[in-house]
């Protein structure tokens, strides 16, 4: 039986993906990367804010689409949206054949085969996922029986892993040269604004053995690149008994060989300590690249939304920041619009941001979120406002961001090569992330380029956030 995978979200949501992937095709499924090939279409749904949860349901109606028109047997929900929504998804989305929490998957297979037979499968009432886990962090790693998305470790199977030992079983199915790799899941911060604790549950790191052994298969897939993602990488091997543990790690991680670049996303700035910026700052492989969560800048709006922080600690981290590596990348994202924002707020935000010479910032508006504190507040800004002062701040970042890799003509970059089609070379420097922050064009490039080969070149102009770089020395 074939089966399609689709995955929408962030790059946590990926290694979900390729976990169920890994999983469908030991058990027997021909994995197809074209839904309407497909037996069996997964569509893994994001349910993260509106428009998210927006394009998951429409990409579920699509892929139900090909039922009528196409061998397609069977579209199923996976991921985000349907663990947050569970039966009320099943109920007002009939076009779906079933809707599979987090507990199904690590009986996937079984569950799809189930449901191409026919059989109904009685989706899960959603839950507070917090509840399954101890509120002491250095008990959660005793419990076993709870499902964590991305953290299975089974037996080995032949040729999926090296022989060294078990690692999270996992199929990839991005054949670039940059792969995301999960350090946790979960958050236990309580940001008034945001509902993913209550439907990805507590924090949990990973083992730092089982990083460690899935990054050296990756490397033997062809990966030059790790992603390092979580919900809160700042916050990786407080629940094993160690806070300073991802510091430690990230030497051994930059050491396994194939391995050129690390790169850690998701930080909490109130959590982002001096060890861990020296670490990133200094340790060969490791990117300079931080991927700090603002949110806002004003102390009163930040205090509403249950965090941490004004405009004068978050440039005296930034400061310390480009003390240790003046050419790091920074990137963050803020939420404009939030309940009783002021124009003062509003205003506090903007100088913050002029201030900051941020890389890349996305801009949110704020809206409300089922079971969320915020959604309860009062203020609540009337929604035309909300968009207004997203276009304000929107084009201010803009003219930010282009001046800010406009101050990078002139630089000497390392490029990874992401794409070389007709002649065009593209990739990423190393303060540019995947997918979100930009892409360098290489003028000048060797006809032998390929995808994966790292590139010296020199930055000669700049678009927006893109940048072009003239090649000096061919791959590094």
């Amino acid at each position: 039986m074939s089966v399609a995978v689709v995955t929408l979200g962030c790059s946590r949501n990926e290694v979900d993906s390729e976990e169920l992937a890994g999983r469908l095709e030991a058990d027997g499924f021909r994995l197809v990367a074209e839904p309407e090939l497909a037996d069996t279409v997964v569509v893994n749904t994001c349910g993260f804010v509106e428009a998210a949860k927006k394009d998951s349901v429409d990409t579920l109606l699509e892929a139900a689409d090909l039922k009528e028109r196409g061998r397609t047997k069977a579209v199923v929900a996976v991921g985000c949206l349907a663990e947050r929504y569970g039966k009320d998804l099943a109920e007002s989305l009939p076009e779906a054949d079933a809707v599979l929490g987090f507990d199904d998957y690590p009986d996937i297979a079984a569950r799809l085969r189930s449901i191409v037979a026919g059989e109904q499968h009685q989706s899960h009432v959603p839950s507070d996922r917090r509840r399954l886990l101890p509120i002491s962090p250095v008990e959660r790693a005793a419990v076993a029986d709870v499902t964590v998305p991305g953290h299975a470790v089974p037996d080995l199977l032949p040729g999926q892993a090296p022989a060294s030992g078990p690692r999270a079983l996992r199929r990839r199915l991005d054949g670039g040269p940059m792969a995301p790799l999960k350090l946790a899941s979960g958050c236990d911060r309580r940001c008034s604004f945001c509902a993913i604790p209550s439907f990805r549950g507590s924090f949990v790191s990973r083992r730092p053995a089982d990083v460690l052994t899935e990054a050296r298969w990756l490397a033997e897939q062809g990966v030059r690149e790790l992603f390092l993602v979580s919900e809160n990488s700042t916050s990786y091997g407080k629940d094993l008994g160690d806070l300073r543990l991802l510091e430690t790690l990230l030497p051994e991680l930059s050491a396994i060989d194939g391995i050129d670049w690390v790169r850690v996303s998701y930080m909490q700035p109130a959590e982002t300590r001096q060890g861990l910026i020296d670490a990133i700052a200094s340790t060969p492989g490791v990117v300079p690249y931080f991927d700090l969560s603002f949110q806002h800048a004003s102390a009163t709006v930040l205090r509403r939304m249950r965090r941490f922080g004004d405009p004068d600690s978050f440039l005296d981290l930034l400061a310390r920041v480009r003390g240790q590596a003046p050419e790091a990348g920074i990137r963050s994202n803020v939420i404009v619009g939030f309940p009783g924002e002021t124009e003062d707020d509003v205003a506090v935000l903007c100088d913050f941001l002029e201030a900051a010479r941020l890389d890349v910032t996305g801009v949110f508006g704020y809206s409300d979120e089922d079971g969320t504190e915020a959604e309860t507040y009062d203020d609540k800004i009337d929604p035309d406002e909300v968009a207004a002062r997203v276009a304000h701040v929107t084009a201010l970042v803009e003219e930010l961001t282009a001046q800010r890799a406009e101050e990078r003509i002139g630089e000497q970059v390392e490029v990874l090569v992401e794409s070389v089609e007709d002649g065009a070379v593209e990739g990423r420097a190393r303060h540019q992330g995947p997918e979100v922050d930009g892409t360098t064009a290489l003028v000048g490039a060797d006809a032998g380029v390929r995808v994966g080969d790292l590139v010296r070149a020199v930055v000669v102009d700049s678009m927006g956030v893109d940048l072009v770089a003239q090649v000096e020395n061919g791959t590094a």
